[in-house]
C-alpha cells in the first residue's frame, strides 16, 4: 500500500485547438477583396471622366438622378404639377420657363423640353429683347421716341420672339386709307425700329393686319391690303438699315386676328414686327 502512493499521479491535459492557419484567418480576403473592388471602380470612373463629352456625362448623371418630365409644356403656376389645372386657360403656358420668363423660380421651370444649354440661350435672348423694350419704352434711360410715338407701340415676349406692335388710332392713322402709302409717322416708327435692330441678329417676320370693311363691297380689299401694308414695312426696314437677308417672312392676315372686339375700329389696323428666336 505504501509503494503504490508513492507513484506520480498521471495528469491528461486536454488543449483545445480551433481550426486556423498561420494566417490569422480568412478575414483578410474579404477586405482585400472589398479594397481590390472599389480600386476598379475608381479607375472605371477615371476612365469614364476622360472618355466622355460634357453631355454624355450629364447623361449619365441624369440616368442615377432622373428629372422626368410630365409635360413639355408648363402650366403657369406653383405645385406639384407646374399649374393650377392640366386644362387651365387664364394662365398661359410657358416652354422652359413655367410661370414667368422674367423672374421664374426653380420649381417653375419646365423640365425635359429644354436643356440647359437651350435654357441659357433663350435667357440670354431675353434679356436682348428686354434690352430692345426698355429703349422703345425709356423704362433703361432715355427713350429713343417720342411720347407722340410711344403710344403707337405695344411690346411683348412670347416663345415666337419679341413682338413689336405698331397700331393707328382714330387720329393718327399709319397708312392712308384704302391704300399701302405709309404716313410720315409710320415712316419714323419703322426707322427707329430698324436703328434698334441693330443690337441683336435675330431674323425679322412682318405681318400685315387691317380693319375689317363693309361685307357689301363687290371686292373685299382686305387680303391685298394687308399683305401690301406688310411689304411696304418690309421696304422701309431694309431702307433703314436692317439687312434683306434677315427678313424670314412677310405676311398679309387681313382682318382675320383683330386686336378688339369691334372689327370696324381704327386699333385693328396694325403691323407686327417680330424678331424671331434663333
Amino acid at each position: 500500500m505504501s509503494a503504490q502512493s508513492n507513484v506520480a499521479p498521471i495528469i491528461i491535459k486536454k488543449k483545445k485547438v480551433s481550426g486556423g492557419d498561420g494566417h490569422h484567418g480568412g478575414a483578410w480576403k474579404v477586405a482585400y477583396a472589398d479594397f481590390v473592388t472599389a480600386m476598379m471602380a475608381f479607375f472605371m470612373l477615371m476612365w469614364l471622366l476622360n472618355a466622355t463629352t460634357e453631355k454624355q456625362r450629364k447623361g449619365l448623371a441624369d440616368y442615377f438622378s432622373p428629372s422626368i418630365p410630365l409635360s413639355r409644356i408648363s402650366g403657369g403656376g406653383n405645385g406639384a404639377f407646374q399649374g393650377d389645372s392640366m386644362f387651365t386657360e387664364e394662365i398661359k403656358p410657358q416652354s422652359g420657363t413655367g410661370a414667368t420668363d422674367i423672374n421664374p423660380m426653380d420649381a417653375q421651370k419646365a423640365q425635359g423640353a429644354t436643356g440647359v444649354e437651350s435654357d441659357d440661350k433663350r435667357e440670354q435672348e431675353d434679356d436682348k429683347f428686354r434690352a430692345i423694350e426698355e429703349q422703345l419704352s425709356g423704362r433703361g434711360g432715355e427713350s429713343m421716341v417720342s411720347t407722340v410715338m410711344a403710344r403707337h407701340i405695344v411690346t411683348r415676349v412670347t416663345d415666337e420672339g419679341l413682338i413689336i406692335e405698331l397700331f393707328a388710332t382714330d387720329n393718327a392713322p399709319l397708312f392712308e386709307e384704302g391704300q399701302a402709302n405709309p404716313t410720315a409717322l409710320f415712316r419714323d416708327l419703322v426707322r427707329m425700329i430698324a436703328r434698334v435692330s441693330g443690337g441683336v441678329t435675330n431674323n425679322v417676320a412682318v405681318g400685315g393686319h387691317i380693319r375689317s370693311h363693309p361685307v357689301v363691297l363687290a371686292k373685299n380689299p382686305v387680303w391685298e391690303l394687308s399683305h401690301d401694308r406688310a411689304d411696304e414695312t418690309r421696304k422701309l426696314l431694309e431702307s433703314g438699315g436692317l439687312k434683306a437677308s434677315r427678313i424670314h417672312r412677310v405676311t398679309g392676315h387681313a382682318d382675320r386676328k383683330l386686336a378688339v372686339s369691334n372689327p370696324m375700329a381704327a386699333r385693328n389696323n396694325r403691323i407686327e414686327i417680330i424678331f424671331l428666336r434663333e
